[in-house]
Formats: C-alpha cells, sequence, structure tokens
C-alpha cells in the first residue's frame, strides 16, 4: 500500500516512512508531497482540523489515499500552549531552536508537557475519513539535549520513556515505541484496510 504524506517538512517524512516500513502485516509505502499540491494554512481550531486540512487538499488534487498529521506540545503550566501554533510558537518561519527557547523561557522546568498528534486519513475514491488523535506525556528538562529528534525533543522528557533521557537522546526505536506520532501510526496501521 501507498500513502501519500502531506507534509513539506523532511523530518517527518523520514520519520513516517520508518514509522511505516514493515508494520501491519507488510510495508506501507509513504510517498512525499507533489510539488503542485498546496496546503492550506494551519488556521483550524484543533490538530485534528488541521491535519484534514492538509489530508483532504493532497487528496483533491492528487486522487490518491492522503494521511496528514498535526502535531505539537502543549504545557500544563502555560494553560496548554503553545499547543496548534507549536511550529509558530516564536513567530512566523521561527526555526525549532528558536521556539524551543520560547518553551524554556515561559515554562518551569520540571512541568507537565503532552506531546500531542492528529494523523488523518483521507481515500478520495470512497470518501473514507477518519482521525487518528494520540498522545505521549512528560516532563520538560531544565535545558536541551541530545542530537536526535526534531522539534521540542531535546527538553521534552518522556514519562514512558528511560529516566531522565529526552526525546532527543533515544534511539529511533526507544522514541518510536512510545511516541505520539509512533502512537498515531500505530493506530492508522491496525485500523486501514486490507
Amino acid at each position: 500500500m501507498r500513502l501519500l504524506l502531506a507534509t513539506r517538512n523532511a523530518h517527518k517524512l523520514r520519520e513516517f516512512a520508518r514509522l511505516s516500513d514493515g508494520w501491519g502485516g507488510g510495508p506501507i509505502a509513504i510517498d512525499p508531497l507533489p510539488e503542485q499540491v498546496e496546503l492550506p494554512p494551519e488556521d483550524g481550531a484543533t490538530f485534528a482540523e488541521n491535519a484534514l486540512g492538509k489530508a483532504r487538499a493532497a487528496a483533491a488534487v492528487t486522487g490518491r489515499v492522503a494521511i496528514a498529521d498535526d502535531s505539537g506540545i502543549e504545557a500544563a503550566a502555560l494553560g496548554g500552549r503553545p499547543g496548534i501554533r507549536s511550529a509558530r510558537y516564536a513567530g512566523e518561519g521561527a526555526s525549532d531552536e528558536q521556539n524551543l527557547a520560547k518553551l524554556l523561557r515561559e515554562a518551569p522546568a520540571g512541568s507537565p508537557v503532552v506531546y500531542v498528534c492528529a494523523l488523518a486519513y483521507v481515500d478520495p475514491a470512497s470518501g473514507a475519513e477518519r482521525v487518528f488523535e494520540e498522545r505521549c506525556t512528560g516532563t520538560l528538562a531544565a535545558t536541551p539535549r541530545g542530537e536526535r529528534g526534531f522539534g521540542y525533543d531535546p527538553a521534552f522528557l518522556p514519562d514512558d520513556g528511560a529516566p531522565d533521557r529526552t526525546m532527543a537522546e533515544l534511539s529511533d526505536a526507544e522514541k518510536d515505541a512510545i511516541s505520539h506520532r509512533g502512537r498515531a501510526v500505530r493506530a492508522l496501521i491496525a485500523w486501514l484496510p486490507d
């Protein structure tokens, strides 16, 4: 089975390709988004709305089954922010490092955080649509650590992980087993029609 991933994020493309390979009774190929597909702005009120918008846009232009995620981090100390604005927390065009630095300035170390991933599936031929929303809970580290992962991973200490290791310090296999995105992909694969 081949699925079109509606993203321009190279990190997500690699992670989805790794997560989908060999699961669910056989490999699922993840194809990159063609250049002619214009993704809608992420202006929904929820992760699910943003994910569905991207998957619908890709499916409409290509006529192919498309998946898209919207994901981010919610800090309890900030009332759930940055949430759906995680990729733009420090402003439009902000880098991962700038977004993370802003979060570390505003939320205290050791406070609860949650990674959220909404993964949307859209099949234009059948009209089927489905959203899988998964979470990974943890706490905020005092300083960034680790060279792996992306986004907020260097300061995310997962509750399910090895004690005192950030997501950016875990191996791919360790991260995939507990991450919000790994859980969402597994839920999708378990649901997918044969």
